[in-house]
């Protein structure tokens, strides 16, 4: 289901991509750097995300997405359309699963592309930060230490 409010107009938007969860409150915590943007999020159509989303616009993507190929095959899909009916300035994600058909579908439309590593992931990678690495403008991670995985990263430091 999609949820728009009225007078966006065309505007070009911030694509927020995130499972619910700690990947939306992570998403969530970069509020006093979005709040300037109009902005459409990307998430599960879940309680809580229901409620800390009340009055964006959403969309709501398919779950669940862990080892799910027809939810992997709807979020595609919806991927597409999305960012065909937006004007989608950056697709910024923290994962999980529904970040990558975003990534990859806005990689091939030349839309930047930021990934937020996940804060409770420092020894080893996430397998959406792995899928999604080549397709992304910038990668970001919360701890120096994620560094070792991602020698290419900007450290922004912990959001929770």
């Amino acid at each position: 289901m999609e949820t728009y409010p009225k007078g966006r107009g065309d505007s070009p938007v911030l694509l927020l991509v995130g499972s619910s969860g700690g990947h939306l409150a992570q998403l969530l915590a970069l509020r006093s750097w979005y709040e300037r943007w109009h902005r459409c999020w990307v998430t599960f159509d879940t309680p809580d995300a229901r409620s800390l989303l009340a009055g964006e616009q959403v969309v709501s993507a398919h779950h669940p997405t862990t080892r799910n190929v027809p939810n992997l095959v709807r979020n595609a899909a919806l991927a597409v359309r999305v960012l065909r009916r937006r004007r989608v300035a950056v697709v910024v994600t923290t994962g999980a699963g529904v970040a990558v058909p975003f990534v990859v579908f806005a990689w091939l439309r030349r839309i930047p592309t930021v990934y937020v590593e996940v804060y409770d992931r420092i020894d080893t990678p996430t397998l959406t930060a792995r899928l999604c690495r080549p397709f992304l403008s910038a990668m970001l991670v919360q701890w120096e230490e994620q560094r070792r995985h991602y020698p290419e990263a900007t450290v922004v430091g912990p959001l929770l």
